[in-house]
């Protein structure tokens, strides 16, 4: 008899999660229609797989969507691994949604991932260990730099907001929190967070998940080792990193039934020229020649390079008032994509057209602004931030 062979399941820590966000995804009645027997609830569903995989039942997980209390779509691949027969380094995850009725929404891909099969039991250097910063909200004090442990922390939620109170981050071996390590963090170690102001030579408060509830448990000092509190399960935390890829669209008016996707994405944005002359570039990924660049809801003329760049025109300000010239204010218009079928991809940019101050003309005889009075740039500028660029016009 052979040797039975077993092959290792590799299971991901957290599971993929998809959110989707947005009115479209539900059932709406029909007009003069009642629903039918099993037609509520989403009108998608998802599969999920990893890229170069067959695309086999056994290598593909189906997601089924719920509704959330913020009334997002929720779907999580909770048993989706990766084989231990499979010896890549890096692999992307592959979503596919599929309408109700059949119709294929399109398939969407996650960034780079890296494989880590298990956590390192060396001693970590800086040169293995990626770098990390103190979070930082009210009177915190924030630091750059490699975290380590015994550094005091802070746990900030990137939704909502909501802070935890400053931690020291401990290393946990054995169930333990070590309170003399300070070798820095790494992902997949075990790690506790005491709360400061705890009894030396052990014990002390620490942050603990009970019941889905946040709550303090209580350490005790470790008999038999100095330097160590005795720990329960539901206080001992796993460092993992996530990282998250968001796609917007919107088919309300789009006359297709071709795939969304390729969702285009935009990463930066470069200005040149000025005043009548004034281009943007457009960095991302996933361009090609059927999109235009739309500022709010002008389209502007748009030349496409590469996958990764498109150029336009930055239309004219007048295209957005009348009274343009006398305005004091800013223009702020979002900066979009369209697809030549009429399919809306939004963006987190936005374009600003700041005219510099010129006096309205008075009647004949008025008396001309003081001398102080704001003055006319003598060239045109611009300048750049991350989601938002200011033309500057001479008026």
């Amino acid at each position: 008899m052979s040797p039975a062979l077993t092959c290792l399941r590799r299971f991901f820590c957290p599971p993929p999660c998809v959110y989707l966000a947005g009115p479209g995804w539900r059932v709406k009645p029909v007009q003069g229609q009642a629903h039918q027997a099993g037609e509520t609830g989403p009108t998608v569903c998802g599969y999920m797989g990893l890229d170069g995989a067959s695309g086999s039942a056994a290598e593909t997980q189906k997601l089924n969507f719920e509704e959330q209390a913020d009334s997002r779509e929720f779907g999580c691949a909770k048993t989706l691994f990766i084989s231990d027969a499979d010896k890549r380094k890096h692999f992307r995850l592959v979503l596919r949604l599929v309408l109700r009725g059949g119709r294929e929404l399109g398939t969407f891909h996650s960034r780079l991932i890296k494989v880590i099969s298990k956590p390192s039991q060396k001693k970590q250097s800086l040169k293995n260990t990626d770098p990390d910063e103190h979070c930082s909200q009210g009177d915190f004090p924030p630091r750059e730099g490699y975290v380590r442990y015994g550094s005091l922390v802070q746990l900030v939620c990137t939704v909502t907001g909501i802070t935890l109170p400053p931690m020291i981050i401990r290393k946990v071996a054995k169930q333990c929190a070590l309170l003399d390590v300070d070798e820095p963090i790494s992902q997949l170690h075990k790690c506790a967070f005491q709360f400061p102001g705890g009894p030396p030579g052990g014990g002390g408060s620490y942050l603990c998940l009970a019941t889905e509830k946040v709550v303090q448990f209580q350490a005790s000092p470790c008999p038999k080792e100095a330097n160590r509190a005795l720990l329960n399960d539901s206080s001992c935390w796993t460092i993992i990193g996530t990282e998250s890829v968001e796609f917007s669209f919107s088919a309300s008016l789009a006359c297709t039934r071709e795939p969304v996707t390729p969702v285009p994405l935009i990463s930066t944005l470069e200005l040149s020229g000025g005043g009548d002359v004034a281009t943007l570039e457009l960095h991302g990924e996933n361009f090609h020649a059927g999109l235009k660049v739309w500022f709010g809801n002008v389209e502007a003329e748009t030349m496409y390079r590469s996958p990764r760049s498109l150029v336009c025109v930055v239309p004219d300000v007048a295209a957005f008032g009348s009274d343009w010239r006398w305005l004091r204010t800013p223009i702020t218009v979002p900066v979009s994509l369209v697809r030549a079928d009429g399919l809306f991809y939004p963006s987190a940019f936005s374009f600003t057209y700041t005219p510099e101050y010129s006096a309205r003309p008075g009647p004949p005889g008025a008396p001309e602004p003081a001398a102080d009075a704001d003055a006319l740039l003598e060239s045109i500028h611009h300048e750049f931030t991350r989601t938002n660029f200011h033309l500057f016009i001479q008026t």
